[in-house]
């Protein structure tokens, strides 16, 4: 065997390379394997045309976590903090909003929306307070500790007062859609606040579990968004940094094939090239599903424990579109200077819920619904001078698409998708050079995501919290003695956040014997 290590983590993902730095930072021997080039897993920056250069999958930097940042003493470095939103108008009467103000409405909903923030925001610290924690077991034998988490949640909800507290508890299990209509007016109000609930999940603003999702976007940063300067590989690089600072080891290139098992214990890892690492712990940053049906194999598990994994819903219903531009196109209604900010279509509640029907049924939406932004607009390096790159995220986009993923059924989207556009851009097929479309399958493929899902896993109540990634399994430890998970398919979840790996860190501390 080669040189023994006290952790290996499989993949160099954001929460991998967070988890990697805690426990290097703690005097821990860590070596990180990534498969791809490029560290960062779906949060990276790459070239997708020649000069032309954009964040991947993830492309905006809205839910990272303070704590985080602090334990690591994260600098970054952002090309704009603070992006306002445009949500389109076909007919160019824009609604605006940034913060908790809103413009392009009228005086009733901008007042309620002020209201509206500041409810969801009060829920959405109390939600974060738990993010940052290790989920307490639901069990018979739970230790004192898990007694006090749950004691303290619900001491923490009652805190909210009494009128506060029957909102949390008559919201959180709701849908986004009849909390917009109760509240807002404007119906593209409604479609941008359904549109960030739903966003890279397999719901529609009808489904239950949304007003949760809604709250989960905004425990980080209040929705608060930011773009990093160097896009998103700016942060995982970042990231990097900081665990090589901490005497962690990172190896690209290599993709692991298995964990090598022991006495019903993981002892280390084997890469596709017959390299072998040694160590104590294995820490996956992979979802369960490859953690556990791929690398660990369904044998060297109980059979109702894979049966869970098995079942997790992961299947990814958002895209990515990358179109690399000549110049900026034309929006009537939006001034230049806007084009620095974050775009919507989602013209209305109904619509949103309209898109996702089709995904329902295996089937792309004919009418989607997007999230697009311009960054080249304020970092000049990601694209040649004079010209731009747009990023856009498009739901709703099955991975189990009926017809399958193909050139054509790709191309076919492709066309739509950028015909839809440019009903908003009249000028936007004149000014494409070259485009990529990343399907959920693509994502699958080339940032090793079973089902293309950016969360590992979707975020609803039984896949979430204490139950997630499943029942039995949401402290980070698996039920294979020295392996944890420490990725978006643990608590809390996905996004660029930290928490799942700064969690799973603080875990594994906390329950392994000094070594």
């Amino acid at each position: 065997m080669s040189e023994r290590y006290d952790v290996v983590v499989v993949g160099a993902g954001h929460n991998g390379l967070i988890c990697a730095s805690l426990l290097g930072k703690a005097g821990k021997k860590v070596l990180v394997i990534e498969a791809n080039d490029q560290v960062g897993g779906a949060a990276v920056t790459r070239e997708f045309a020649d000069g032309y250069s954009v964040s991947s999958v993830a492309h905006l930097l809205y839910q990272l976590q303070r704590e985080v940042q602090k334990d690591l003493r994260l600098k970054l470095d952002l090309a704009t903090d603070g992006l306002g939103t445009v949500a389109l108008s076909p007919e160019g009467n824009h609604v605006r909003l940034k913060g908790s103000e809103v413009s392009g409405v009228s005086k009733e909903d901008a007042a309620e929306y002020r209201n509206f923030c500041k409810r969801m925001m009060r829920f959405s610290d109390l939600l974060r307070t738990y993010l940052n924690k290790t989920p307490p077991r639901l069990a018979k034998d739970a230790s004192r500790s898990d007694m006090l988490t749950l004691a303290q949640l619900g001491f923490d909800i009652r805190r909210l007062g009494k009128v506060e507290m029957r909102e949390f508890l008559r919201l959180i299990g709701m849908n986004i859609r009849d909390e917009a209509v109760e509240r807002f007016e404007s119906a593209l109000l409604r479609g941008a606040v359904c549109l960030d609930a739903v966003m890279g999940t397999h719901l529609g603003p009808r489904s239950p579990n949304t007003i949760l999702t809604y709250l989960y976007r905004l425990a980080g940063t209040h929705g608060k968004i930011s773009q990093p300067k160097g896009g998103m590989s700016s942060v995982t690089e970042a990231l990097a940094h900081s665990a090589r600072d901490n005497g962690v080891v990172i190896r690209t290139g290599m993709r692991v094939k298995r964990v090598i098992i022991d006495n019903g214990r993981a002892v280390g890892v084997e890469t596709e090239s017959g390299e072998v690492f040694s160590s104590r712990l294995v820490v996956s940053n992979a979802d369960p599903k490859s953690t556990i049906m791929n690398l660990v194999g369904a044998r060297n598990v109980e059979t109702e424990f894979t049966h869970r994994i098995h079942h997790i819903r992961s299947k990814g219903n958002a895209a990515k579109i990358h179109l690399a531009l000549d110049g900026l196109p034309v929006i009537e209604g939006v001034d230049k200077r806007e084009f620095g900010d974050r775009f919507l279509i989602a013209p209305h509640d109904d619509y949103v819920e309209r898109a996702f029907n089709h995904a329902k049924y295996g089937e792309a939406s004919v009418k989607p619904v997007f999230e697009i932004t311009f960054p080249s607009f304020r970092d000049a390096s990601l694209a040649p001078t004079g010209k731009h790159v747009m990023s856009a995220i498009v739901q709703y986009v099955p991975y189990g698409l009926r017809e399958g993923w193909s050139e054509k059924t790709r191309d076919a989207f492709q066309k739509l998708a950028i015909d839809t556009l440019a009903d908003y851009m009249p000028d936007l097929h004149g000014r494409i050079t070259a485009a990529e479309l990343l399907t959920p399958k693509d994502i699958e493929d080339q940032f090793h995501i079973s089902g293309g899902h950016w969360h590992h896993g979707e975020l609803q109540f039984d896949q979430f919290l204490f139950t997630r990634p499943v029942g039995g399994a949401a402290q980070y430890a698996m039920p294979l003695d020295g392996l944890y998970l420490c990725g978006a398919g643990a608590h809390p979840g996905g996004g660029v956040s930290g928490a799942a790996g700064r969690n799973a860190a603080r875990a594994i501390l906390k329950a392994e014997k000094p070594v």
